[in-house]
Formats: C-alpha cells, sequence, structure tokens
C-alpha cells in the first residue's frame, strides 16, 4: 500500500475528531496541512564514484518549539510518509502534554547497503543539509532514531552538528535526542517506546471504564502476538512477558514463529542475532509472514513494524480482541471500521507509542540544564529510605527481610526517575483520553478521542498567539 494511503488516513483520523470541536472556520484544516516540507539531494563520494541520496525533513506544527520527531533511514521513504509522520508527531507531544511541536525525517536508504564507515559519511552529510536551514537545533528543530537509524546515528549528527558550530557551545548537545549515555544521552531512551506501550496497555486495563480481555483486568496470562521484532517490538514484548503475557507470536519480514506455551523473547533475540532469522526458532511453529497476523488468534496484537499493516485488505482475517499501536500507523482508517464493526478495539499510535518522545524530552531538558535526573536529591532519598527501614523494623520488633530492605532503602538512579516520570505521563494522557470520550458519543473510539484531546489542546495555542 502506498505511503498516500498513510497520509489520508492519518488527516482522516483528523477530520474526524475535528467535527467533535467547535472550531474557528479554517482552524482545523491549518491544524491538518504541514507548515514546511524540506526535501533534499546530495552526493557523498563513495567506493571510488559519486553516490546521490534523496531525504526529507517536515515541520507540520511550529504552534510551540523546538520541534520534534525521528529521522528514519529507509529504502521506501517518501514525503508523503514524512508529512504523515510528522503530523502524528505533533499530535502525540500534544497528547502527553510535552512542549514539542511535530517534525519528522527520512534518508531513502538501506542501511544494510552501506559499511559503518559509509553510513558515517552519509550521515554527516545529511546532518550539514539540515543544519544549513536550522533543521537540527537545539531551540528550533530537534531529532531522534527512528527505524532503520539508534544512538551510533545520532551521535554522529550531534558530533557533526558540534563542528558545525550552528548554536551556543553550552547547548549543542540538545540538537538531537537518543544519543549514547555517554554522549549525553539518558537511560532508558533506548527502551522507552516499550516501556511506554507496557505502561499505555497498564493503564487501559486497569481503567475502571474499559472492558476486560477474558475476564482479565491485567495483562498476566493473555496472549500476545507482536508483529515486528525490531527496538520498540521486542522490548514491548519482553516488558510484557516481565508482566505475565505469554507472547504466542512474533512476525518479521521474513518468517513468522508460534508456540501455544509461550515463547522466550530474549532466547528469540539471540536466536536471530546468530542465525539472521527469527525463523526456525526450536520448538516453535515457522511459518511464512505473510500469514503471521492470521495465522492464530490471540488476545491482543502488537504491530510494531511500519505503517499500513492492516488495511481493508486483510483486516477481516484477523482475529483478535485488542489492537495495541506500537508502531505509527499500521492501522488504515478504513481497516479500524472495519475492526470496530467487529466488536476489535485498537489503542492509537499517538497515545502507545509517545514513551519515545516523552523520554526524549527528559534528555533535552537534561541537556538544557546540565544536570543528571536524580542527583539533587539523591542522598536525601537514600536517607529517607533507610529511616523508613529503621523505623518499620522499630514496630515490627523484628529486622526485615534483606529483599525488603532493599527496596525501601535502594539508591534511586536516573533510570528510576526517568520510568516513574515516563509511567506517570502515560497515565495521566490516557486518563485524558477516557474523559474525552465519556463526554463524546458513547460509539466514539478511543483513536477519535485522543486525537480530540490533541487537536484541542493545539487550537488553543493557535489563538493563544492571535490566529
Amino acid at each position: 500500500m502506498s505511503q498516500q494511503a498513510f497520509l489520508t488516513s492519518v488527516r482522516q483520523f483528523m477530520d474526524t475528531a475535528a467535527s467533535h470541536i467547535d472550531l474557528p472556520e479554517g482552524l482545523a484544516e491549518r491544524i491538518a496541512q504541514c507548515n514546511s516540507t524540506y526535501s533534499v539531494r546530495f552526493g557523498v563520494k563513495l567506493r571510488g564514484r559519486i553516490y546521490s541520496f534523496e531525504g526529507w525533513r517536515a515541520v507540520h506544527s511550529e504552534h510551540i518549539e523546538p520541534v520534534k520527531g525521528g529521522i528514519r533511514y529507509a529504502p521506501d521513504a517518501d514525503q508523503d510518509e514524512v508529512e504523515a509522520l510528522a503530523a502524528l508527531m505533533s499530535l502525540k507531544c500534544a497528547l502527553v502534554n510535552v512542549p514539542f511541536g511535530g517534525s519528522k525525517g527520512a534518508l531513502k536508504i538501506n542501511p544494510s547497503d552501506w559499511s559503518e564507515d559509509e553510513l558515517e559519511r552519509i550521515t554527516r552529510r545529511f546532518t550539514q543539509e539540515l543544519a544549513r536551514r536550522d533543521l537540527i537545533h537545539p531551540g528550533r528543530n530537534v531529532p531522534a532514531p527512528d527505524m532503520g537509524t539508534g544512538e551510533r546515528e545520532m551521535a554522529w549528527m550531534a558530533d557533526e552538528y558540534r563542528r558545525i558550530g550552528k548554536a551556543d557551545a553550552m547547548n549543542q548537545n540538545a540538537c538531537v535526542t537518543g544519543k549514547p549515555v555517554v554522549r549525553g544521552g539518558i537511560e532508558g531512551r533506548v527502551e522507552a517506546t516499550g516501556r511506554g506501550l507496557q505502561y499505555a496497555l497498564r493503564a487501559y486495563l486497569e481503567h475502571p471504564d474499559t472492558p476486560a480481555i477474558n475476564g482479565k483486568k491485567s495483562v498476566n496470562g493473555l496472549s500476545v502476538v507482536v508483529q515486528g521484532f525490531g527496538n520498540v517490538g521486542f522490548h514491548a514484548a519482553k516488558f510484557l512477558a516481565q508482566d505475565g503475557a505469554r507472547i504466542v507470536g512474533i512476525v518479521e519480514h521474513d518468517k513468522a514463529i508460534f508456540d501455544t506455551v509461550g515463547l522466550d523473547v530474549d532466547s528469540v533475540a539471540e536466536f536471530r542475532r546468530e542465525t539472521g532469522s527469527i525463523g526456525g526458532f526450536p520448538g516453535a511453529q515457522s511459518v511464512p509472514s505473510e500469514q503471521g497476523l492470521s495465522y492464530m488468534a490471540a488476545d491482543i496484537l502488537i504491530p510494531a513494524a511500519k505503517e499500513n499493516a492492516i488495511t481493508k485488505e486483510n483486516c477481516d482475517d484477523i482475529n483478535y480482541k485488542l489492537v495495541v499501536e506500537a508502531a505509527n500507523g499500521p492501522v488504515t482508517a478504513e481497516a479500524e471500521a472495519n475492526l470496530v464493526k467487529r466488536g476489535i478495539i485498537v489503542l492509537p499510535d499517538l497515545y502507545v507509542n509517545a514513551g519515545g518522545v516523552v523520554v526524549s524530552y527528559f534528555e533535552w531538558v537534561k541537556n538544557i540544564t546540565h544536570l543528571p535526573f536524580g542527583l539533587m536529591d539523591k542522598r536525601q532519598k537514600i536517607s529517607s529510605g533507610t529511616a523508613l527501614v529503621s523505623a518499620l523494623e522499630e514496630i515490627a520488633g523484628r529486622p526485615l527481610d534483606e529483599a525488603k530492605r532493599a527496596q525501601l532503602a535502594h539508591e534511586t538512579g536516573e533510570i528510576d526517575v526517568v520510568r516513574s516520570g515516563l509511567e506517570e505521563i502515560m497515565i495521566r494522557a490516557f486518563a485524558d483520553i477516557m474523559q474525552t470520550k465519556s463526554r463524546l458519543d458513547p460509539s466514539v473510539t478511543l483513536r477519535t478521542a485522543a486525537y480530540v484531546v490533541t487537536i484541542a489542546r493545539i487550537a488553543e495555542y493557535y489563538r493563544a498567539i492571535g490566529l
């Protein structure tokens, strides 16, 4: 399916939500449109010749700056995809109340075609092109990792930006997020989107107004199929398994594997590192990838790969009770309408995968303030925890066991602060969605309610500046 369909779906979702909000004439259209999209073509001398590359950086909304959004490396990237992803970034930032506008970038490239040294030269040239137009800047536009990129690419971009010297030296590190911790990153950023999904699903299941799944209001014992076993899919599967879920299926681009008892997520990841594929994992059934979404019924499907995974062509063949969108735009507007008719609930992407931008915000704040999280009150918390242990032991008249002592008196580190902050934000965001849903028509989906929350907030920003 074309990326134009992805952009069309996003705009259709926005139009549906806007119909529930009293907006000044023309404002809904203004919010839906990308403010600007920069297209670049540049050359890099590699392997004794000049290779040309094409990339984009879209800025959806500058109602608040800096704007924020990842950069993906993919051979099928195009402008429509980048603009749709930029719009989703504006919406998810508004939903979780992170003070960023939305942006997105892409380079049309297959990373596996190039060596690490070649990728570094390509990335540095792309950074130069973006920096010339302030499309990478700590106060205006802050990229992050996405599909095909990670900590390595962000470190290269940050270093190239430092060399160029476009911003004051104090804040240059804040030009991108998702950096390695030793280069100004933050603990918990790599796991952030998967961890955010864990908290989002908990918030959904524990809310008093959401239906139980197989009589359960927790993930413990529920069966889960994960489509896409990259960074997001792996961490989501790992954390849900820790909560007691059975990961009964993993669907990748080449093969899909299933085991009704449950797959060991770490073992599957290790097997893929050794063999290059999840296919043939010992004890599991291996089937062609195209059969993966419909091969086995389960309680929960987590599409964590790319957009347009579930369309009107295949949505009737899947059999789940809840679809949790870890990827951006995996369910098209037409497919969701059919799923809703069948009683299948969709927990939408702009909420579920917002964990990445939340922790990116924490990293950006850390870089701007030059103060590690948890540093100022670290000793005070240790003292408080030790005092609490002593008080409880005095009341009980006996020592606490070592596990309980460690839990109460443990040293709070940056990762603890990050996870705690992320969980609180995800819980509050879901409460906002449900509160909005309760005052709208009962038939309104969770996605529409989430879009209503975000569009209303962005509209308030525009009204505040007199638009």
